[in-house]
């Protein structure tokens, strides 16, 4: 009898397609950049009331025939120097900048130069959300890949994508980005 099943689970498994892949995602940035509003964002959560990460959230959220593990991790001063224990097996690095917090785009542009230096994320595409494109001080994407030095970039994909993630603006566009990623390292 556990023959059958097995094989009426495979007969199942070919109508409805391959099992769906799993990707681990890592969501970084700095305290108050938008991280946890744009994971309840992709995961279709209220985001009306979000407080600052104390250490990590996991979600996983279905994306284009994929389940993205994606880990939120707290972007305050005191938990960055454990970002790095979360890196290895990461599939893809998503980093948030507060597009509009200008005083900090120096200190967001040396973190996040410090992450892509790690070993554990060589290779690794990289999508950069300019969140809070609905204010009216927000800096342009194309300024803040500027100063990102984001071209100097040749060892990975990179995007960067301006949104909204309290409004989902821009959102699935940097979602569909990931997906060609995905797509084009399978092949």
């Amino acid at each position: 009898m556990g023959d059958v099943q097995k094989g009426l689970l495979s007969v199942i498994q070919k109508l409805k397609g391959a099992p769906e892949q799993e990707l681990r995602i890592v969501l970084l940035g700095l305290d108050n950049a938008g991280k946890t509003t744009l994971l309840k964002c992709l995961a279709s959560e209220e985001v009306s009331t979000i407080t600052p990460t104390q250490g990590f959230n996991i979600k996983s959220v279905h994306s284009h025939g994929f389940k993205l593990n994606v880990w939120d991790i707290g972007g305050q001063r005191s938990i960055r120097p454990y970002w790095r224990k979360y890196l290895g097996s990461t599939d893809l690095l998503i980093y948030v900048i507060d597009s509009a917090d200008q005083k900090r785009f120096e200190e967001t542009g040396q973190e996040l130069a410090e992450l892509t230096e790690d070993e554990s994320l060589t290779g690794v595409p990289l999508l950069v959300f300019a969140n809070k494109q609905d204010l009216v001080t927000a800096a342009s994407a194309a300024e803040i890949a500027e100063g990102l030095n984001l071209h100097t970039y040749r060892d990975r994909e990179w995007q960067i994508q301006a949104c909204s993630a309290l409004s989902g603006e821009g959102v699935q566009d940097g979602m569909n980005w990931v997906s060609s990623q995905i797509m084009n390292r399978k092949k």
